[in-house]
């Protein structure tokens, strides 16, 4: 395994020479700014609010090239996100947290409008004003899918005083072409304003199939957003948006995993595939700041299909001749109406206690449905009823749907301005419909044979708590304790073994301890947080027997999650920022949990590394009258984690270490950079596959370099 620390050392190190010098007198202040965040819902100072949540800003996010969520995510301690070459798989892990994409342990917000299947939820960061990693069970805001935390994802609103516009692009190696604009300002100032954006991407892929000399893994997607801002009042607003993207992807880079250790970015196989996704997302968000009451309401409406075509034995062996052909789509619709105290005008009880509230009715409806068929060789997965040799082919078909809705209440007693209860609570129902069924054809025999069909429904409910204490110790530090209770909805597998076509519900308790504190005039900001997290009926995704690329739910019994987080900002000096992370887990199934029938008692949660940790700092200082020259440097690495829950294999501790130079003018910029700088092998994902315990996976992102340049006016 090769030593991480000399990356640290390498990227911490890199601009002592730069950082050393003395600013001018017309730099940045040396202040941190103040970032509000919507993780309770309503805005508050991410200082202030008693969670642990990390806000990546719209600065941060330009200062970063970050382009999407899993670019993002490397600020936030105790987040992994496990996402394939095909970005429709893409699954976020908090804290040890997570699930399959249609029943997702952390859900994501895309302008307040959940993503209920994670499928849409992997998207271009296209005018995106901030994006907010809240962790912890929110269940009693959020309700069912957030037991390990959310991701909030905001847009930039239109501007309502002067028009705006820019232009930027990107060139790298592995022929990276990246194009993005965008424009906006008031249509009627003051009261009607337009916003556009969008943009195009492709790029090589990263993966060569030996086989043919081709690259699998590459990627094309055009997306956009347009809003129209309209504020009739200056109490009213109402805001619409359309958002949409288009991906034309390649195959899975997936491969053996001994072998893609020994040769990365390399496979051999006879089959040559693709990935394909379309999203389309409509919202409406009407809002009402009144002097003692804010109303909110929130309409949206996500649907997306994916079509995929792809080798199933992943080899180059013809006597293995075996593809799969998915297609998948959903349509979903939510509507929120939330109540709440106006920020400034909580109802005074008496000179020293002031009460918080917020209420809100959520009401959603969910129709997913998947058409599979895999062509198969019985030397590859045979079944009982057909003789060796003969291929067969396997289809599923399955529509879900699932209509639910969620009413929640939480306030907040402040007594002396110094000490804060807050209880709060949620009742969650939904009822989930299933109508499945799966056909064997063996075109050498002539005949369909029915294996399953079943159409079922099944009702669910529970009752989320929210119990917290927070003390401000002084006006710059302030002490938190929550306990909460998280919560998954059971339901039925599009595809899994006759015995579990239904799984349970999971639940959790979420306790936390947590200090926020500003520092030196809000020069420097430091903020821990201690974790404590028990399941009960825990969902694990795991691989279907006998069928592969088939993955199902069920439920293996207990587990733990405990751990700490640290975070740390700073601005020492005007033009020089400072920044870092590290968050330790020790995710682990409790006695008597089972997984695909084997006793997985105190193994290691999959996907939750024993720590993650980023650090860097950026330095701007000006070159002359018309131009400020800038540097970055930042590390992230990962502890070791688990692929699966029989914890047979693992990644081993990595560090990757990305670098950016460039100069920036009132109205242009221009950048070089270089990611994992030091070409870092590892493999991000692997799972379990067939009935053989095959283990494949896919080579992490190689190094990527390339320019960067843009105007706005």
């Amino acid at each position: 395994m090769k030593n991480t620390f000399p990356y640290w050392a390498i990227s911490l190190a890199v601009l002592p020479s730069m950082a050393s010098a003395q600013p001018s007198a017309n730099e940045a202040a040396t202040r941190l700014p103040e970032i509000t965040v919507v993780a309770e819902k309503v805005p508050d100072t991410v200082q202030a609010v008693p969670l642990s949540v990390t806000a990546v800003t719209r600065d941060t996010l330009a200062d970063d090239d970050a382009r999407t969520v899993k670019d993002a995510a490397i600020f936030a301690p105790n987040v992994f996100l496990n996402e394939f070459t095909a970005r429709k798989l893409s699954n976020p892990y908090f804290r040890g947290i997570g699930s399959s994409p249609s029943n997702p342990g952390v859900t994501t917000y895309i302008d307040d409008v959940p993503q209920l299947n994670a499928t849409s939820s992997s998207i271009e960061l296209v005018d995106v004003d901030q994006v907010e990693f809240v962790r912890g069970s929110q269940g009693t805001l959020y309700g069912r899918d957030t037991v390990g935390g959310l991701i909030n994802v905001t847009s930039r609103q239109p501007s309502l005083t002067a028009w705006h516009s820019a232009a930027e692009g990107s060139l790298g190696n592995y022929n990276l072409r990246d194009a993005r604009v965008s424009t906006g300002g008031p249509l009627i100032p003051e009261e009607l304003g337009l916003g556009l954006a969008g943009g195009l991407v492709d790029r090589d892929g990263y993966t060569r199939n030996d086989f043919t000399g081709h690259r699998l893994d590459s990627r094309e997607d055009y997306f956009g957003r347009a809003q129209l801002l309209w504020k009739p009042s200056s109490d009213w607003e109402v805001r619409l948006s359309l958002a949409g993207e288009h991906d034309n992807d390649g195959d899975y880079a997936l491969g053996d995993l001994a072998a893609i250790r020994a040769n990365p970015h390399h496979v051999s196989r006879d089959f040559e595939g693709y990935t394909h996704r379309d999203i389309v997302a409509p919202t409406l968000r009407l809002e009402h700041k009144g002097t003692v009451v804010d109303f909110t309401m929130i309409t949206g409406l996500v649907h997306w299909q994916t079509e995929d075509l792809t080798d199933l034995d992943y080899t180059a062996d013809s006597t293995k001749a075996s593809t799969r052909r998915n297609s998948e789509k959903e349509t979903q619709f939510t509507e929120e109406l939330r109540l709440a105290s106006a920020k400034d005008a909580p109802l005074v009880l008496t000179d020293t206690l002031k009460l918080k509230w917020q209420t809100g009715l959520f009401l959603f409806s969910q129709d997913y449905q998947q058409d599979a068929f895999n062509d198969l060789t019985t030397t590859f997965a045979p079944l009982p009823m057909m003789p060796a040799g003969v291929g067969y082919g396997y289809q599923e078909n399955a529509d879900l749907r699932d209509l639910g809705l969620g009413l929640n209440g939480q306030t907040t007693l402040t007594a002396w301005n110094k000490l804060d209860f807050t209880l709060g609570a949620r009742v969650d129902w939904e009822r989930k419909e299933a109508d499945l069924q799966s056909t064997t054809t063996i075109p050498a025999k002539g005949n369909v044979v029915h294996l399953s069909a079943l159409t079922a429904h099944k009702d669910y409910s529970e009752v989320s708590p929210h119990f917290g204490l927070g003390y401000h110790l002084t006006n710059e530090a302030t002490a938190y304790a929550t306990a909460t209770r998280g919560y998954k909805a059971g339901g039925f597998n599009p595809s899994s073994p006759a015995d579990s076509v239904e799984y349970g519900p999971e639940h959790t308790w979420d306790y936390e301890l947590g200090v926020k504190t500003s520092w030196l005039d809000n020069r420097l900001l430091a903020n821990l947080a201690v974790f404590y997290i028990n399941w009960q009926d825990i969902q694990v995704n795991q691989p279907t027997p006998g069928a592969p690329g088939g993955f199902y739910i069920n439920n293996a019994g207990q587990a733990t999650s405990k751990g700490v987080e640290f975070e740390l900002t700073a601005r020492p000096l005007a033009g020089l920022d400072l920044f870092g992370g590290v968050g330790l887990t020790d995710a682990r199934f409790g006695s008597g949990s089972i997984e695909s029938a084997v006793d997985v008692s105190d193994n290691r949660l999959q996907y939750a590394p024993e720590f993650t940790a980023n650090a860097g700092l950026q330095y701007s200082r000006a070159l002359c009258q018309a131009a400020t020259g800038y540097a970055r440097a930042e590390v992230v690495s990962y502890g070791n984690y688990q692929y699966n829950s029989q914890n047979t294999a693992s990644q081993s501790a990595y560090s990757l270490v990305n670098f950016r130079l460039g100069v920036r003018g009132a109205r242009w910029f221009a950048e070089g950079w270089i990611k994992n700088a030091f070409d870092r092998d590892y493999v991000p994902i692997a799972f379990t596959y067939n009935s053989e315990s095959l283990l494949i996976g896919e080579s992490g992102a190689p190094m990527t370099c390339g320019i960067r340049a843009g105007v706005n006016f």
